[in-house]
């Protein structure tokens, strides 16, 4: 005797699978909770660790400058005072466009974040950016 699934069988199965699809493509990031980027001294690796983005007067206080090749976003929130996030939206992913006002913003969809902490401060997203590594050494910024 054969057994057939159950169509209830088959939606459970479907669910799971797309709840798992759905977690994957929502996550993809390390945020280990904090809620700033730190900074940390590290050597160069093959990943890109290392690289330098940025001298620090490249970065206006107040502001920030997004490197779109390396999808980071550095702001200087107070004088001397250097930060790190991701710079992909967690609302769908999209590339941030600018940094302006206090925020880093995502033009697909209108996401503001805090360029102290990465919080939302405009929705529709509704997690922070992830905190990126970098290294401040005396005038220079790197990638950790």
């Amino acid at each position: 005797m054969t057994h057939r699934p159950t169509r209830r069988t088959i939606l459970i199965a479907s669910g799971a699978t797309g709840a798992t699809a759905l977690v994957a493509a929502c996550g993809g990031s390390d945020d280990s909770g904090g809620d700033s980027a730190s900074t940390t001294t590290t050597a160069t690796g093959e990943d890109g660790a290392g690289d330098k983005l940025a001298d620090t007067a490249d970065i206006p206080v107040g502001g920030g400058t997004i490197f779109k090749d390396q999808k980071v976003v550095v702001t200087q929130p107070e004088q001397g005072q250097f930060k790190a996030f991701s710079a992909i939206c967690t609302h769908q992913q999209c590339l941030v466009g600018s940094v302006s006002d206090g925020t880093i913003n995502c033009p697909c969809h209108g996401s503001k974040f805090k360029i102290t902490d990465g919080a939302v401060a405009n929705p529709p997203a509704t997690r922070p950016l992830p905190a990126q590594n970098i290294v401040v050494d005396g005038n220079s910024i790197s990638l950790a």
